[in-house]
C-alpha cells in the first residue's frame, strides 16, 4: 500500500472520515494563491478538534508533513505542502456564538470572514480586519498570516482582535490560550524561559512599526505585554500549532462612512502624501495606480469606473464615525489638502470604487507590458513616513531589472502590493526571480522595513529573513519552533529552515501548449498553458457574489468542492500541462472529472479579476479529447441542435405529437443523452423566418436599416421573441432585415467541443453578416448566448475576419439606448424579477438593460448567479441535481417570493426553459415586455 493510501486508511479507521487521496484532489490542491506548486500526498477535511488532533498524531508517527489550509488565498505559499493538507473550509465553518455584550464571537477556523460579518451585523458589530479576500478567506487563515486589510488604521491587525485561541501543537499538546495567557504547560514554561533569556534582542528587533509581519511576532511575549502566546500564534503561518477554535473581538460598525479620493501625478507622490493624512484618523488610506483602473475600463467598459479626480494615481481615504457632521468635517479637511479631490457619500458609488481596490491582486495579474505578472514580492512594508522615497527606489530597482508591475496598497500603513512580470516561463527566469527578490529584500531592509506586511513569509520570503534579521534572531525563531513542533511536522519549509525561494515554482514547471489548438488564445500569445496560468488563485470563484449580480462560480456554490471551482479546475489543467500529477493529457480522467460540472456559463470571464475563461478551456478540452473519436450521445443530439431543428421545422406539429407519446418521449431522451426528468420544448408551428417573409409586405419600408441575427432558438422555439423585437425596432424608427440564408452562431457545437464544425458554420454566418457590418448597419442579436458568440467566441475561432461583425453586434437594449430621441414605453408600476443570461452578463454586460428598465419606470430585482440550465449542461444525464441546486441558489427562491403580478424577465432561452421545467412561472424577453407596452397594443 502506498503512503497516501496507508495514511488515508488509518485516518478513516480513527474517525477522520472525509479524506481524499485521488489525483484530481491532489491536483486541485497543488497550489494556493501563490507562485508555488506543491502537490499534497492527500487532503483531509476535519469536522472537529478531535479530527485535527488525530491527524497531527498520525502525521507525527508516520513522518508526514501537515499543512493547515483555509480558503487557499495565501499569496506566499503558506497553504501548500507535500504531505497532508487539512482543509478547514469544508466542515469547520461555524460561527459558534456571538456575545453582543462582551463584543466577542467564537468561531471555528474555517469560518469565512464575510460570514462572521453577517453573523455580527444584527448586533451592530463587525470583525475589524477586512482583507480584500474577505468574501472567501477564513478566520483561521487570517490568524495564520496575521492578515490586515484596508482598514487596519481603524481596527488593527488580526492579532489585535484575538481574545482567545484553542490549538494543537506539533507534539499533540492541546493549547487553551486566553489572551493574555493565564496558566502554564511544559511548552509554555520553556517558551517563557527562552523569552527571559533574550529580552534585549526581542525589545530592540520586534514591534518596531505596525506592519512588521515577517518572522515570529516575539514582541507579544515580553513581560510588559503579559506573555501573550495567542498573539504570537497570529502570523506563525501554521508552523507552531494548528488552530481549532478562536474567540475574536468585535467592534461597533460606524453609522457613517465617507470616501475621499485624492489625485496625484504618480504613485510615489501619493506615497509622499499619505502620512500627513493620518492626523484625520482615517479608517483606511489606500493607494492605487491609474493603470489598474484602466484594466477595469478595458475589461468592463468606461461605466464600470465612477468618475475620479485627475491624476495618474489616487489615495482612497475613508473616514468613519457615528456623528455625521463630524465625519463630513473630517472628510472636508482631508479633501482640503489636495486640489484634485472627490468626496463620495453615496455608498453604492463608494462600493464600486472599493471593488476595484479589492480586485487588485487579480487585476494586476497582467503587467503594464501585457505580460503575466507574479506574486513573490507583493506586500513589503516600510515605516509610512518613508513610503514615498521607498517607492521611487523600488521603481528604479524594477527598471534596473527590466521588470514592470501595477502598484497599489495600504499606503497609510506603508505597505505596497505589486505583482511583477518576471519571465519565469523563459530560460533564466528562476535566476532573474531570485536576483530581484534578494535585491528587493536588501532595499526594504535598508529602510527598516518588513519583507512581508500582511501575507506572511511563506515559501517566497523565508529564505530572505537573514537580510532583515541578524543571526541571533534567526536562531531564536528556530528555538521557538523546536518548543512547539520539535519533529518539524507543521508546515515544514516555511519560516524556519525554509525551502529555497525559487524551489517549487509553478510557472517554470509548465510547458507551452501551442500546437493544434482550435482556439486562438489571442490574449495569451496563442499558448493554452499561459491561458490556464492566468489563474493566480485569489479564489474569488469560491465567493458568493450573486447578491451583487455576480455569476462565478455556480457549480462551486452548488457543491462546495474545490475541484468544482474555477481555481480548482485551473489547477487541474495546469497539472495536465506540466504532465506530472495529471499524466493522461486532454483525455485524462482527472481533467474530465474537474470540468464535468463546469456549466460553461462564462461567469469567470468577467467576474474573475484575472480574466480566465473556463468555458473556452472546456470547449478546447472536449475538442482535443473527442476529435476523430466517438462522442457522448448528447454531443450528437444537443450539440447538433440547429441541424435537428431544421429537419423538425419541416413538420413541427408531427414531431411535437410524436414527442408527446410517453414511450417515444422516454426513448428519445435516452438516445439523446438527456435526463428523463427534463421536458422537451416544442417546435413552433411557424418559424420566425417564415413569419418575417410572410408579413414583409405589411411592414413599413422606411426607417434606419438594422440586421437581425436570427438564431436557432428564436427561429424554431420562440418566434414570438422575434416578432416582438421587430415591433419594438419599427416603433423606434428602424427597418429590420434578416439574411437571405439561414444563419447559426454554432454555439451548440462550441459548447460540446465540435470546433471544426463550429468554425465552418460560424465562418459562413460571419461572411453573410460582414456586408451589413462593413456598411455600418447594426446587427441585433435576440438570444444573448448567440449574441455573445458573435461578440467574443467568433474572434477566438475565426480571428480578425470576425472583428467587423463583432464590433457591429448589439443587444436590443444597447441599440435602443444609443438611438437618438428614443424613449422607452412607460413601465410605471411594473415589478420584475430579472435573470440576466450568464453570457449576457459576462460578454455584453447587463447595465444597459438595467438602465433602460429603470428609465422606463420599472421596479426590477436583478438576480445574480446562473439559472442552472446553461444550454445543454442541465439537460444532460448526470447534471440534473447540480442544475437544480444552482437554480435554488437565487432564481427559484426569488420566483417563490414574487407575487403573481411580478413579471419574470429572462432573455435567455435556456433561462426560460429552466423556469418552465422547475416552476409554474414563465419568463418573458425584454422585447416582449417593451412590445406589450407600445402605444396601440
Amino acid at each position: 500500500m502506498n503512503p497516501a493510501a496507508s495514511l488515508a486508511t488509518e485516518l478513516r479507521r480513527r474517525g477522520v472520515t472525509d479524506v481524499l487521496d485521488d489525483a484530481t484532489t491532489r491536483a486541485a490542491y497543488s497550489s494556493d494563491a501563490s507562485l508555488y506548486r506543491v502537490p499534497p500526498l492527500l487532503v483531509a477535511r476535519p469536522r472537529s478538534a478531535e479530527d485535527v488532533a488525530t491527524a497531527i498524531e498520525l502525521c507525527a508517527r508516520h513522518g508526514v508533513p501537515l499543512t493547515a489550509r483555509g480558503g487557499g488565498t495565501s499569496v506566499a505559499g503558506n497553504a501548500v505542502g507535500p504531505g497532508l493538507v487539512l482543509d478547514f473550509s469544508r466542515h469547520m465553518r461555524q460561527v459558534l456564538h456571538v456575545d453582543p455584550e462582551a463584543r466577542t464571537a467564537v468561531v471555528q477556523p474555517g469560518v469565512v470572514q464575510a460570514d462572521l460579518q453577517r453573523a455580527a451585523a444584527p448586533y451592530g458589530l463587525r470583525f475589524g480586519p477586512d482583507p480584500s479576500t474577505h468574501t472567501r478567506c477564513t478566520i483561521g487563515g487570517m490568524i495564520g498570516n496575521n492578515a490586515c486589510g484596508s482598514r487596519t488604521l481603524g481596527y488593527g491587525r488580526t492579532c489585535d482582535n484575538i481574545a482567545a485561541l484553542k490549538a494543537v501543537t506539533g507534539t499533540g499538546a492541546a493549547l487553551d490560550l486566553p489572551s493574555p495567557l493565564g496558566g502554564r504547560t511544559p511548552e509554555l514554561a520553556a517558551l517563557h524561559d527562552l523569552v527571559n533569556a533574550n529580552l534585549a534582542t526581542i525589545r530592540t528587533r520586534f514591534g518596531l512599526f505596525g506592519r512588521q509581519v515577517s518572522g515570529y511576532a516575539l514582541e507579544h511575549l515580553l513581560p510588559e505585554r503579559r506573555f501573550d502566546v495567542a498573539r504570537l500564534l497570529a502570523g506563525s503561518e501554521g508552523t507552531l500549532a494548528v488552530l481549532t477554535e478562536a474567540t475574536v473581538t468585535l467592534v461597533t460598525d460606524p453609522a457613517h462612512r465617507v470616501l475621499v479620493v485624492l489625485g496625484y501625478d504618480d504613485i510615489a507622490a501619493a506615497g509622499d502624501a499619505a502620512p500627513a493624512l493620518l492626523e484625520h484618523r482615517p479608517t483606511a488610506c489606500e493607494g492605487i495606480d491609474a493603470r489598474i483602473v484602466d484594466v477595469v475600463r478595458r475589461r468592463h467598459g468606461p461605466s464600470a469606473v465612477p468618475p475620479l479626480p485627475p491624476g495618474a494615481a489616487w489615495l482612497f481615504v475613508e473616514v468613519a464615525g457615528d456623528d455625521e457632521a463630524e465625519v463630513l468635517d473630517r472628510a472636508g479637511r482631508v479633501a482640503a489638502g489636495s486640489e484634485d479631490a472627490l468626496v463620495v457619500t453615496d455608498m453604492a458609488r463608494a462600493a464600486a470604487l472599493w471593488r476595484i481596490r479589492e480586485d487588485g491582486a487579480g487585476l494586476s495579474g497582467r503587467s503594464p507590458a501585457g505580460l503575466p505578472a507574479h506574486a513573490g514580492w507583493e506586500d513589503a512594508a516600510v515605516p509610512p513616513a518613508m513610503l514615498g522615497r521607498y517607492l521611487r527606489d523600488f521603481e528604479a530597482l524594477m527598471a534596473g531589472h527590466g521588470l514592470t508591475g501595477l502598484p497599489y496598497g495600504h499606503f497609510g500603513d506603508g505597505c505596497l502590493h505589486i505583482r511583477l512580470d518576471v519571465p519565469l516561463d523563459r530560460p533564466g527566469g528562476k535566476e532573474a526571480f531570485r536576483a530581484f527578490l534578494v535585491a528587493a529584500a536588501t532595499l526594504v531592509a535598508g529602510y527598516g522595513g518588513s519583507l512581508s506586511g500582511e501575507h506572511g513569509d511563506g515559501r517566497a520570503r523565508g529564505e530572505l529573513l537573514p537580510l532583515m534579521y541578524p543571526a541571533e534572531v534567526i536562531d531564536l525563531f528556530a528555538q521557538v519552533k523546536a518548543i512547539f513542533d520539535p519533529g518539524d511536522v507543521l508546515n515544514p519549509g516555511v519560516l524556519v529552515r525554509p525551502r529555497p525561494l525559487d524551489a517549487d515554482l509553478r510557472v517554470p514547471a509548465a510547458r507551452p501548449v501551442r500546437r493544434d489548438l482550435a482556439l486562438a488564445y489571442r490574449h495569451d500569445g496563442g499558448d493554452f498553458g499561459r491561458a490556464v496560468h492566468r489563474c493566480t488563485g485569489v479564489g474569488k470563484c469560491r465567493a458568493d457574489t450573486t447578491a451583487t449580480g455576480g455569476v462565478m462560480c455556480p457549480s462551486y456554490l452548488a457543491t462546495r468542492e474545490e475541484k468544482d471551482s474555477t481555481r480548482g479546475r485551473a489547477r487541474v489543467l495546469q497539472e495536465m500541462v506540466n504532465g506530472s500529477e495529471v499524466t493522461g493529457g486532454w483525455r485524462s480522467p482527472e481533467v474530465h472529472e474537474a470540468l464535468d460540472l463546469c456549466l460553461s456559463c462564462k461567469g469567470c470571464a468577467s467576474d474573475c479579476p484575472t480574466g480566465i475563461d473556463m468555458a473556452a478551456y472546456k470547449s478546447e478540452m472536449l475538442y482535443q479529447s473527442y476529435r476523430g473519436r466517438l462522442r457522448p450521445a448528447s454531443h450528437y443530439s444537443l450539440g447538433r441542435l440547429p441541424f435537428w431543428s431544421r429537419l423538425a421545422g419541416r413538420m413541427p406539429r408531427a414531431v411535437n405529437a410524436v414527442l408527446r407519446v410517453p414511450g417515444l418521449r422516454r426513448a428519445a431522451l435516452a438516445v439523446a443523452g438527456v435526463d428523463r426528468r427534463r421536458t422537451l420544448p416544442e417546435f413552433a408551428p411557424e418559424t420566425f423566418r417564415r413569419w418575417f417573409e410572410r408579413t414583409r409586405d405589411t411592414r413599413a419600408a422606411e426607417g434606419r436599416p438594422v440586421m437581425l441575427f436570427v438564431d436557432t432558438f428564436t427561429d424554431h422555439f420562440a418566434p414570438e421573441v422575434g416578432r416582438a423585437t421587430v415591433a419594438v425596432l419599427e416603433a423606434a424608427g428602424y427597418r429590420p432585415e434578416i439574411g437571405g440564408r439561414r444563419q447559426c452562431c454554432a454555439l451548440t457545437w462550441i459548447s460540446t467541443g465540435q470546433l471544426d464544425t463550429a468554425k465552418a458554420v460560424l465562418g459562413r454566418t460571419v461572411g453573410e453578416l460582414a456586408e451589413a457590418a462593413e456598411a455600418g448597419v447594426p446587427i441585433v442579436g435576440m438570444e444573448p448566448s448567440c449574441t455573445a458568440v458573435l461578440r467574443s467566441d467568433a474572434l477566438e475561432l475565426l480571428g480578425e475576419r470576425a472583428a467587423p461583425v463583432a464590433a457591429a453586434t448589439r443587444t436590443l437594449a444597447e441599440l435602443l439606448s444609443a438611438t437618438p430621441g428614443w424613449r422607452p414605453p412607460s413601465l410605471d408600476g411594473l415589478r420584475a424579477v430579472a435573470q440576466p443570461h450568464c453570457h449576457h452578463h459576462a460578454v455584453m454586460g447587463w447595465d444597459q438593460d438595467a438602465r433602460l428598465l429603470r428609465e422606463a419606470g420599472a421596479e426590477v430585482r436583478r438576480l445574480g448567479g446562473c439559472c442552472g440550465l446553461a444550454g445543454n449542461f442541465g439537460v444532460e444525464k448526470g447534471h440534473y441535481e447540480v442544475s437544480v441546486a444552482v437554480a435554488e441558489h437565487q432564481l427559484l427562491p426569488a420566483i417563490r417570493q414574487a407575487d403573481a403580478e411580478t413579471v419574470v424577465l429572462a432573455d435567455g432561452f435556456s433561462c426560460r426553459t429552466q423556469l418552465a421545467d422547475l416552476s409554474p412561472r414563465r419568463g418573458v424577453h425584454l422585447a416582449q415586455l417593451l412590445a406589450d407596452r407600445l402605444p396601440g397594443r
